[in-house]
């Protein structure tokens, strides 16, 4: 059996030994271990025996699951010593037994204890002054002269490299070692980072596998007093050959889990460490933690800042590939838009008059993917839709041409689905090819809904599509819809999509009004429908009414 230490966000602290295989954690009151965390998800994660192991598991929580302050991503297996984070609640393993999470050798020579319950024990003691004694109070007033001097020394702006020496700094006014270090974990790979004194070589500080397996893998701050003596390193050849005789850690947390740990040490004739000590340093290491995050964040600003620019003058080009306004040809009425979704648009439309063939074009295209690479990809079509419609080619045969240039040219992934129509005002004749578009709708005066379905697959997929022609009639007051499924498939919170019949019920409702007006309409119903959940993909609408005579 094993007992939880849980400290709650909000309330007591409380302890509950585990007396069933399987409990589920979180702050609904019918979890089996319910706990006042109002950033908890309601069942958070799932403690569970399997043979003699114990194991965490996260069920799909929103904040996530830390096991020694590093973000679990499947069940992972916990012993007494282990902690367990959740939200902002902290939960300790404990034996059966009532036996102490903290670690002291038989000689009192070594204490590892959690880093997490240290900052929870001092703040504790500096928010709740009346229950702690005068021994907590003083080591917590201590850690908290030495936070505000490491503050300071590390308000200014400035680069990771400037803050590991800058810690560094600090660690050795306030701690005196004889030699320190601090390490980061790169690709699972222990690096040395920045070191004390300066030009201090690897086998004067070498990296401990020994002690990162204690300091980093578990979170546990540590202060030996005798490595020769404590069997945790008497494999640590590293650290006995440099004359690493006594030593203090502390593991580097921050909200992504634990990147790393500061190591001091001396040869046990200059400094022998205490336990006081081992606290200060996590003090200042979860000073560092902070600063690393916000330096963290302060760079992404940059790179999202950078790539907002980025984002706006990729619109910009593609706002110059669709057309500025809408040809005035007589006996039709056009209207044309794109909504995208992010910033810039994987949609496509173009609407030519060719008065040298006495017709309208009519180019839609849905590219796959969306952002910036798929709003490369309509440039592509754009440009060789046009070229070979330039060339006289009739709608099948363009997208035959279309089709194996860009599976040559473009990843396996990346494909379009397309609608080109060649409409002619004067009879209200169409010829038009799909490559695999969403039916177009035609909207008869009658009321009835005409779909003119795909004629060959999506362009880019295979080097030898083809592709068959196909024709319409549109008589006076009758109307084309094409869209792309950013309409169709928009969704409600009841993940309902808005679908085509909704569509073409709406257009039907609506097949009087002006084209642009009807179009505010749609857009309008579509709203109404999703209830405020967010468009996952570009959504654009071309219509074209043939004008009463």
């Amino acid at each position: 059996m094993i007992k939880l230490d849980i400290r709650p966000a909000d309330g007591d602290r409380f302890e509950i030994a585990v007396e069933f295989d399987s409990v589920v954690i979180g702050r609904s009151a019918s979890a089996d271990v319910s706990i006042a965390d109002r950033f908890l998800s309601r069942r958070h994660a799932r403690l569970y025996r399997q043979d003699d192991e114990w194991f965490i598991e996260d069920l799909g929580s929103r904040n996530g699951t830390l096991v020694n302050g590093s973000k679990i991503s499947g069940p992972t297996a916990v012993s007494p010593g282990d902690v367990i984070g959740i939200s902002a609640s902290i939960i300790e393993v404990r034996c059966g037994d009532d036996r102490p999470i903290e670690s002291v050798d038989s000689g009192a020579r070594s204490i590892f204890r959690s880093a997490e319950k240290i900052l929870g024990e001092s703040k504790k003691a500096l928010s709740r002054p009346d229950t702690a004694d005068h021994e907590e109070l003083r080591r917590a007033a201590d850690q908290l002269r030495v936070l505000v001097d490491v503050h300071q020394a590390l308000s200014e702006s400035i680069v990771l490299e400037e803050l590991f020496d800058r810690v560094l700094d600090r660690v050795f006014v306030h701690l005196r070692p004889q030699n320190g270090a601090i390490f980061l974990l790169e690709d699972g790979v222990l690096v040395r980072v920045a070191s004390r004194p300066r030009g201090t070589t690897e086998e004067d500080f070498p990296e401990s596998h020994s002690l990162a397996g204690e300091v980093i893998d578990k979170g546990m701050a540590a202060v030996v007093n005798d490595t020769i003596t404590d069997e945790r390193f008497l494999r640590a050849e590293s650290l006995l050959a440099a004359g690493v005789r006594s030593l203090v850690a502390a593991p580097l947390l921050t909200t992504r889990g634990t990147v790393g740990m500061i190591v001091l040490s001396s040869n046990l004739v200059d400094r022998g460490f205490r336990e006081q000590d081992m606290e200060l340093l996590v003090v200042i290491a979860s000073a560092m933690g902070l600063r690393m995050r916000n330096l963290a964040l302060a760079e992404e600003a940059v790179e999202r800042e950078r790539f907002e620019r980025d984002v706006a003058l990729a619109r910009r080009i593609q706002v110059n590939f669709l057309p500025a306004e809408m040809p005035h040809t007589p006996g039709v009425e056009l209207y044309g838009g794109n909504i995208p979704s992010r910033g810039v648009s994987g949609d496509y439309y173009q609407v030519v008059e060719r008065k040298d063939h006495g017709d309208v074009a009519v180019i839609i295209a849905d590219v796959s993917g969306k952002g910036i690479a798929a709003s490369l990809l309509t440039g592509y079509v754009d440009a060789l839709c046009l070229a070979y419609l330039g060339e006289g080619h009739p709608p099948a045969e363009v997208f035959a041409r279309v089709s194996p240039q860009m599976n040559v040219k473009t990843p396996p992934e990346s494909f379009a689905t397309a609608f080109l129509g060649l409409y002619t005002p004067d009879t209200g004749h169409l010829d038009f090819a799909s490559a695999g578009h969403d039916p177009v709708a035609i909207i008869r005066t009658s009321g009835e809904v005409e779909w003119l379905m795909p004629t060959g697959m999506p362009l880019g997929l295979m080097p030898d599509a083809t592709y068959t022609a196909s024709e319409a009639e549109l008589e006076p007051g009758d109307t084309m819809v094409f869209y792309t499924d950013g309409i169709t498939e928009a969704a409600n919170p009841d993940e309902e999509e808005f679908g085509r019949e909704r569509l073409g019920g709406c257009c039907v409702e609506h097949r009087e009004l002006p084209v642009d007006e009807m179009a505010e309409a749609i857009h309008k119903t579509v709203d109404e429908f999703v209830r405020g959940v967010p468009y996952h993909d570009d959504r654009t609408l071309v219509i074209l009414r043939r004008v009463q005579a």
